[in-house]
């Protein structure tokens, strides 16, 4: 299964649903179920913002995989903007010349699984 790492806050938002897109600088074209790692490092900016957003930092999980979400489709951000909520907004980088990537049907696990990330997508082979 494809896996995608995401800095804590932003891997819970996506599997608990409150983040139903993701923005990444490049596009793509895969369209199906991927694993969704938390990655190990929290930097500043990402503690700020689990706050902000309402979340504990120090008990998000990280260095796991904690769900799945489906990948269903791919924009650039300038076609999205204007049909997402203020709270959407708030959770990505919707900059000209990024892409907006549609997320649906999340689960998170019961459990988070340790597991290494790497950058871009990569084969998580415990799913």
């Amino acid at each position: 299964m494809k896996a995608l790492s995401l800095t804590q806050p932003w891997a819970t938002l996506v599997v608990t649903g409150r983040k139903r897109v993701e923005t990444r600088g490049w596009p793509t074209s895969i369209r199906e179920r991927i694993a969704i790692h938390a990655s190990k490092a929290m930097p500043g900016y990402a503690r700020e913002a689990a706050i902000a957003f309402g979340l504990d930092p120090d008990a998000l999980p990280r260095g796991a995989i904690v769900g799945q979400v489906s990948l269903v489709g791919c924009v650039p951000t300038h076609e999205a903007r204007p049909h997402l909520s203020a709270e959407e907004l708030w959770f990505g980088d919707f900059a000209d010349g990024r892409f907006v990537w549609y997320l649906t049907t999340p689960t998170e696990e019961p459990e988070p699984i340790p597991a290494r990330g790497m950058l871009g997508f990569w084969e998580w082979t415990g799913g």
